[in-house]
């Protein structure tokens, strides 16, 4: 959990450091004892300092308790709906993938998550908390999300969203491997045994016995998710590093104009879908087909990818600044049965059994890791 950004000296301690109260000060007189007062027992005297100093005292009081009682609670709120968020987010990348070149569908749905995430930088501070003394830090944050999520949604348009989320749950056990160098956490051989466990997992999910008419889709395009897991992992310990300071807001305002950058840039050198011409590759030509006009019928899913994009954005942040990675990783894998069910309702896929035992061990062997992490923390 993030050290606490409150201040160390409190109103409270600040107030009784002035001395004691003289003793010509009378104390003060509950109403219970002013009601059978004399009625000319006068009323203490209280300056305006010392009643602004009581309510900084209340006020600094109160929020510490909050805050102290509901990090845990907030962060598991978070996680769940940014998880939810993603299954949402995509079910939509998914479905509009035949119709729309991939970077015209980051563009416009970070160009409506921008104002959402900058309101809600309004809401925690205003734009000043936009400044930063570390721009290349965030800067290389952003560029490993925009790396991870683009691998992803390629992924996206050819295998089922089951496999690609399975395959994609590998970052919790690349992140306990990370968290050694990075962070300095230890490791022993229980979590060292579940990584290998979760790696089994994904060798089984890339069939390496299978012939490439038997397989969902290319290799390249079956390591996608794993590649992109990687640029999860490692922008998770960067989140990790700079939560203390930066709020989710803020993180999710530089992401979002990162993101609007790049698909720019991307329209710019491949909006005419030039390097998509003579393309077999579903993924390849979802990336590089050219922009065209979104349909009316298709506004209004695009904002609300736009909008989903904002808040997924913000509660992950969120929850990795207020929780730590043992009590937001359970929940983080509520994400592949919802990819099931999702595929299943939307789009008719159902996982293949190796599929269904790559994930098993995958998801076991990242349960196992927060199991242990939480177990070391407590020992």
């Amino acid at each position: 959990m993030p050290p606490s950004t409150h201040s160390a000296t409190s109103p409270c301690q600040s107030r009784t450091r002035s001395g004691p109260i003289p003793k010509s000060q009378s104390p003060p007189i509950s109403p219970r004892r002013r009601a059978h007062a004399p009625p000319h027992a006068p009323w203490p005297q209280t300056s305006s300092a010392e009643k602004q100093a009581s309510l900084s005292c209340i006020l600094w009081t109160a929020r510490v308790a909050t805050d102290t009682l509901s990090r845990p609670g907030l962060a598991i709120i978070c996680i769940l709906a940014g998880t939810v968020g993603i299954t949402i987010n995509d079910v939509l990348i998914k479905a509009l993938s035949g119709g729309y070149p991939l970077h015209q569908m980051v563009f416009l749905r970070a160009l409506i998550a921008l104002p959402l995430s900058l309101g809600l930088v309004l809401l925690e501070g205003g734009l000043h908390k936009l400044r930063t003394d570390r721009p290349f830090t965030h800067l290389l944050r952003c560029v490993l999300v925009i790396f991870s999520n683009m691998s992803y949604f390629a992924a996206l348009a050819v295998l089922p969203l089951a496999e690609a989320m399975a395959l994609f749950y590998v970052a919790p056990l690349l992140i306990t491997l990370l968290s050694v160098p990075f962070l300095g956490e230890k490791i022993g051989p229980w979590r060292i045994g579940a990584v290998l466990i979760g790696l089994l997992g994904v060798v089984l999910m890339q069939r390496p016995w299978a012939s490439a008419a038997d397989l969902p889709a290319s290799r390249l395009v079956l390591l996608l998710p794993v590649i992109s897991a990687c640029g999860y992992a490692i922008n998770s310990i960067l989140t990790r590093r700079l939560g203390a300071r930066a709020p989710a807001s803020v993180l999710s305002t530089y992401l979002q104009a990162t993101f609007l950058i790049v698909a720019l840039g991307f329209w710019a050198v491949a909006g005419d879908g030039r390097f998509a011409e003579g393309a077999t590759n579903r993924s390849v030509i979802f990336l590089l087909r050219p922009w065209v006009w979104p349909a009316p019928e298709d506004w209004s899913l695009f904002v609300l990818l736009g909008v989903n994009s904002g808040l997924i954005g913000y509660c992950l942040s969120q929850a990795y600044r207020l929780g730590r990675a043992a009590t937001i990783a359970p929940f983080e894998y509520l994400a592949v049965p919802m990819a099931v069910v999702a595929g299943f309702m939307v789009f008719g896929e159902v996982p293949l059994p190796i599929v269904w035992a790559g994930t098993i061990l995958i998801i076991g062997a990242g349960l196992v890791t927060v199991w242990r992490e939480a177990h070391n923390r407590n020992a």
